[in-house]
């Protein structure tokens, strides 16, 4: 089993971590313990002390670490979800088998990346792939009256909000650490597994209210570790219109995957002679960025992960590793301590701009044999080399998560 570790206190609050074996940035330890030093942390009885949960993949992240699970009582900090808003993985177990794929993969990474709109080009305008432009009318249907309503809702309250693409990006990639992958399991199944967000609208409710929190604190003279960890409690003005705009996003990110894993479906129909299919029995879909009001040691409370899987007993979740690595999909343990969770990945090692000056085109090039993917100097930043050993992360988890399928990329898409 693995251990978990105590960092340290900050006042009332400590850090509980599963980093047994894995390494952790002295500035993301100090992150997170300014996080719990918040006094609506919450303390749960009979225990002395308050605490929040670090994963093995966590690493220094804007407001909050990512790979962070903290609970609250009465208050959320919009930076502690971040502006990705429910930002998360899905993936399903296809009816195939790799002797069913052809030799050469490049026809199917192209047809995925022809019929699903990835990256950002054009500056955001017209021209940019990002947006579905020529994504089916079938496929808009699936946008239905009641979400736009209760957008528009919050559009006639915080006209912010409103002031970009948003219906326009549902059902693409983005890009940065976003990817579609078709992968192998340990009998040569194959599955279809993809990582996105809440794209350009999550990120404008994400910043909106994470500056309408910092704009609370300076009104009422209340000072926080670190401006990121403005606050909104519970009565004041804007928190119940920023939970309703997290979970409304949450429902866009979760719906985004499912057409993009839809559109995947299509791109290997076009490809295969055999007709690929799922049951639907083996689909996870699942977040990780994101907020929810939960259950824990007898109370309800907030409970904030940024970088982190839900993994109560019996919850199915997805780990996925670099480009090139493994991925995992696995089953909660139900850990009380770490507020039933596990890491979301396995966590980065270099920032984006070391990653392109210390790794080279050759180096990402070995790491990624085998795998169909982008092999060029625009991709360095999302090599294997620039996070962590995924082995490692899973071992330092084993008393949070079971893996019940180890999956192996053979084909990558990026954003």
């Amino acid at each position: 089993m693995s251990e978990m570790k105590v960092l340290g206190w900050h006042g009332e609050g400590l850090v509980k971590a599963w980093i047994e074996g894995v390494r952790l940035d002295p500035n993301a330890r100090e992150q997170l313990l300014q996080a719990a030093s918040m006094p609506f942390v919450y303390k749960s009885m009979p225990f002395v002390y308050k605490w929040l949960a670090a994963m093995p993949d966590c690493h220094l992240g804007k407001g909050a670490t990512i790979g962070s699970v903290i609970p609250t009582k009465r208050a959320l900090i919009p930076a502690a979800v971040g502006v990705d808003l429910g930002c998360g993985m899905v993936a399903a177990q296809t009816n195939l088998t790799a002797d069913q794929l052809p030799d050469n993969l490049s026809g199917i990474r192209s047809a995925i990346e022809r019929t699903i709109p990835h990256g950002r080009t054009n500056r955001g305008g017209p021209g940019d792939r990002g947006s579905w432009g020529n994504t089916p009318n079938d496929v808009r249907k699936m946008w239905n009256v009641r979400f736009h309503e209760e957008f528009q809702s919050l559009v006639s309250k915080h006209p912010k909000l409103g002031r970009g693409n948003t219906y326009n990006q549902l059902g693409t990639l983005g890009g940065g650490n976003h990817f579609i992958e078709i992968c192998l399991d340990e009998d040569d199944r194959v599955w279809v597994m993809l990582h996105s967000g809440s794209r350009g609208v999550g990120n404008r409710i994400g910043t909106y209210f994470i500056n309408k929190a910092k704009e609370e604190m300076q009104r009422w003279h209340i000072s926080t570790p670190n401006q990121d960890l403005a606050y909104l409690t519970e009565g004041s003005e804007y928190f119940d219109d920023y939970v309703e705009a997290v979970h409304w996003a949450q429902q866009f990110a979760f719906m985004s995957r499912q057409i993009m894993l839809l559109g995947v479906f299509t791109a290997l129909n076009d490809q295969l002679t055999v007709k690929v299919k799922c049951d639907g029995t083996n689909v996870i879909n699942c977040h990780h960025n994101y907020v929810e009001r939960e259950n824990h040691y007898g109370e309800s409370v907030w409970v904030t992960r940024k970088g982190a899987v839900r993994a109560r007993e019996g919850d199915m979740g997805i780990i996925p590793g670099s480009m090139g690595a493994k991925s995992f999909i696995v089953r909660g343990k139900g850990n009380a301590e770490s507020f039933h969770s596990c890491s979301h990945g396995a966590g980065r090692t270099m920032s984006r701009t070391e990653a392109k000056k210390r790794i080279t085109v050759e180096d990402h090039q070995k790491a990624t044999a085998g795998v169909q993917c982008r092999k060029d100097e625009s991709v360095l930043d999302e090599s294997p080399a620039a996070y962590k050993d995924i082995d490692a992360v899973m071992a330092a988890q084993t008393d949070l998560v079971e893996a019940v399928h180890t999956l192996r990329q053979v084909v990558c898409v990026k954003g």
